[in-house]
């Protein structure tokens, strides 16, 4: 089973033009800026917004192309967007059994199922709380319950973890990758948290500005980001500009936020425009004052713009020139005495640094 998808449509103005494909038992992550168009995307997977041309197939069905609009009560779609969009009169048992009373299901076989699958998600005793007595995290999984009641091809998940505090993300996060693990159709997960798209997912398309800006495997876009959105989302450090020989096998790499020390290619033996290089976030080591003996070339004054600790390793994001995400563990942290907004030493070796030359 598979989608494949390549489409233009215009929302209120902004245009969307993508080609995006996915496959059974392998989750995809739409990731993107805000008004990236991702939510326009998935309007249009699930049959609620129109294409201006293009096709969308789902295992060889075309649900639209130039002459054929399959209504989204007709497609094999279970979708969930952040607001959840729950009947407020109906209570959770209800709104798990409708979409299944909707195809037909008899009364009392749509909700055993509806309480089936309630009671996989920890929420058999709240089957008879209305939406508005329900928590933010039992919400969704009524939500989720309800995408899913039916058995759907196709699994759209709009940005299902943004609306909910942290206690109630991390629940959902894990009951999600437990459900994307065991599900037999083709899931496609919409965000912008990095910890979604790798939690979740085993290929990630990222959508920029309404075009598909990369897309295959995560860990093939963590080693070659295309863009710096997709080098940030992913935790690379992405450079990019001139570089040029400085002697003693190295050359310096200008960009516009500051210039560090690479290897230099053997055949490079003049300055060359538009090249990239990729640091990892973990080849980047943390002082708090100048280190003096260090054997990297590199040691960049900065200062600590923000920290992520989950209590064993954290990612640190440092404004420099240029700006670096270091990733150390959470005793380094605690043994450096870091904190957001003061002072650190970025320091990294040459050798660490890929370049991607232009072609």
């Amino acid at each position: 089973m598979s989608l494949r998808a390549d489409v233009r449509c215009v929302a209120a103005d902004f245009v969307v033009e993508a080609s995006i494909e996915a496959e059974r038992g392998r989750p995809v992550a739409l990731v993107g800026p805000n008004g990236a168009g991702k939510t326009t995307l998935v309007r249009v997977l699930a049959g609620l917004a129109p294409i201006e041309r293009g096709t969308v197939a789902l295992d060889g069905t075309v649900l639209d192309d130039d002459t054929t609009h399959v209504a989204p009560r007709d497609r094999s779609a279970g979708v969930v967007f952040q607001d959840r969009v729950l009947f407020d009169t109906m209570s959770a048992v209800e709104n798990v059994a409708f979409g299944l009373r909707a195809r037909g299901m008899r009364a009392g076989e749509a909700r055993e199922r509806a309480r089936d699958l309630l009671r996989s998600m920890d929420l058999e005793h709240r089957a008879n709380a209305r939406p508005v007595e329900l928590s933010g995290g039992e919400a969704q999984r009524v939500a989720i319950a309800r995408a899913i009641a039916h058995e759907p091809a196709l699994l759209l998940l709009d940005e299902p973890l943004s609306s909910l505090d942290v206690r109630a993300r991390t629940e959902i996060r894990a009951l999600l990758g437990k459900l994307l693990a065991s599900f037999q159709g083709v899931a496609i997960v919409v965000t912008h948290d990095p910890v979604d798209a790798l939690t979740l997912a085993d290929d990630m398309v990222v959508l920029e500005h309404g075009r598909v800006t990369q897309t295959g495997p995560i860990d093939d876009i963590r080693s070659a980001p295309r863009s710096a959105y997709a080098a940030e989302l992913v935790g690379i450090n992405l450079f990019t500009g001139r570089l040029e020989p400085i002697g003693d096998g190295a050359a310096r790499l200008q960009t516009d936020a500051g210039a560090i020390v690479v290897s230099c290619p053997a055949a490079l033996d003049s300055a060359l425009e538009d090249v990239t290089a990729l640091l990892r976030p973990v080849d980047v080591v943390l002082y708090r004052e100048q280190p003096s003996e260090a054997s990297a070339r590199n040691a960049i004054r900065g200062t600590i713009r923000s920290i992520a600790d989950d209590g064993q390793r954290a990612r640190i994001r440092i404004d420099a020139s240029p700006p670096l995400i270091a990733d150390v563990t959470s005793g380094s942290v605690s043994r450096l005495g870091l904190k957001e907004g003061g002072p650190v030493w970025a320091s990294f070796k040459a050798v660490e640094v890929r370049l991607v030359l232009p072609s």
